[in-house]
């Protein structure tokens, strides 16, 4: 069983990664017989793989032999941050309780410094899973960090629609930095209000992205 599972693991990292940057785009299908072959498994480890990718919600069986990828529309992404609201107030009031805060006041000053200009997007990103990271373990709550793991997967799809707007990269980065220094001071109510503001600017940002406002 360990070979099959470690291609399963490659080839769902694989498709996850196409999927969530758009190289895989929504209604795409992912035929057994071409996926298989493309990504070097056999079939097992790649129905292991899509059976995963259904699980969240990625994909999709539209028939017993087809599985495409599953498409987002205005409501998934309204449904989705509605969920986010609640899971990432609650771990920044949790984070504002934590004992140890030190790295939040870290994190605050390289939100302060860094550029988050498209060209350098993904270094930006990166600093912003450090600070979920951070975030999930101040919490210290296994089924909010759980569930926060999945919202997530499915915000980077829809984080695509921002790539390309540096105002909105540009204000991202204090707006976090806010956060982070609300959860350093121990400030929960700011911590929890800076994280509502944000959310709101950031869906704000992607709806009107997919309405086509500049």
């Amino acid at each position: 069983m360990g070979e099959p599972t470690r291609a399963g693991d490659r080839a769902y990292a694989t498709l996850l990664d196409e999927i969530q940057r758009g190289t895989l785009a929504p209604g795409a299908v992912l035929g057994e017989v071409e996926q298989a072959t493309r990504l070097g498994v056999s079939r097992t480890p790649l129905r292991e793989a899509l059976r995963r990718l259904s699980a969240d919600g990625l994909v999709e069986q539209q028939s017993p032999r087809v599985t495409v990828v599953a498409g987002i529309d205005v409501d998934d992404i309204r449904a989705l941050f509605d969920l986010r609201r609640a899971l990432e107030e609650t771990a920044a009031r949790l984070a504002s309780r934590a004992a140890d805060r030190d790295g939040f006041a870290a994190l605050a000053a390289e939100f302060a410094t860094i550029e988050p200009v498209a060209s350098h997007a993904d270094e930006y990103y990166a600093l912003i899973a450090r600070f979920d990271a951070e975030l999930d373990a101040a919490a210290a709550n296994d089924y909010l960090a759980s569930a926060l793991r999945t919202v997530r997967t499915h915000l980077v799809r829809v984080r695509q629609f921002a790539r390309d707007k540096p105002e909105r990269l540009a204000a991202s980065a204090p707006e976090h930095r806010l956060i982070a220094e609300a959860i350093a001071a121990g400030d929960a109510d700011l911590a929890v209000h800076a994280t509502h503001i944000h959310l709101h600017n950031a869906l704000t940002s992607i709806l009107a992205s997919l309405e086509g406002t500049p």
